[in-house]
């Protein structure tokens, strides 16, 4: 089963100074936390925010050359979860023809925002994040980098209401 979710939020990770990105589902409001890249997040937030640049970054030059061969993409699914990894799959639709292809979570979040495509996570991803399977790397093993850490676990949805972009 898919769920259909929503961006709640994008924050930092103060132990890692990552950027985490909320997914949370807009049937039964689970949060599935994804920690990304800082270009990601970037690219993120400017789509987010409809900031246009004077020339494309990269996943505006994807939509760019998709559009120029006639593909739109009709959705992205976050589909897995293995060993701390979330994927993804991009959809396409070209006239007659569809496919999809691999991607991370964070640059299909970023071209399904470009395309206004809605965003799924399978419900595989969604019991597994929620089981703890899906876990910030801590790279701070001291006292302070446990207790951000258990504090970043033990996060609801309503949480980052203050940090939507």
């Amino acid at each position: 089963m898919l769920h259909k979710v929503t961006i709640a939020g994008l924050t930092m990770d103060p132990a890692s100074n990552t950027p985490i990105i909320i997914l949370k589902s807009e049937k039964d409001d689970h949060a599935i936390p994804i920690w990304i890249g800082l270009l990601e997040a970037t690219s993120i937030a400017s789509a987010l925010q409809k900031i246009d640049f004077d020339r494309p970054m990269t996943h505006d030059l994807f939509k760019n050359v998709a559009e120029r061969f006639n593909a739109d993409v009709t959705r992205i699914e976050v589909c897995d979860l293995k060993e701390n990894t979330f994927f993804a799959r991009i959809y396409f639709q070209s006239g007659e023809k569809s496919f999809d292809i691999d991607a991370r979570p964070s640059d299909a979040i970023a071209i399904a925002l470009r395309f206004g495509a809605p965003i799924y996570v399978d419900d595989k991803v969604v019991q597994r994040s929620n089981s703890g399977e899906a876990q910030p790397e801590v790279l701070d093993e001291s006292e302070e980098g446990k207790k951000w850490a258990e504090y970043l676990k033990n996060l609801s949805p309503e949480d980052f209401g203050k940090y939507k972009v």
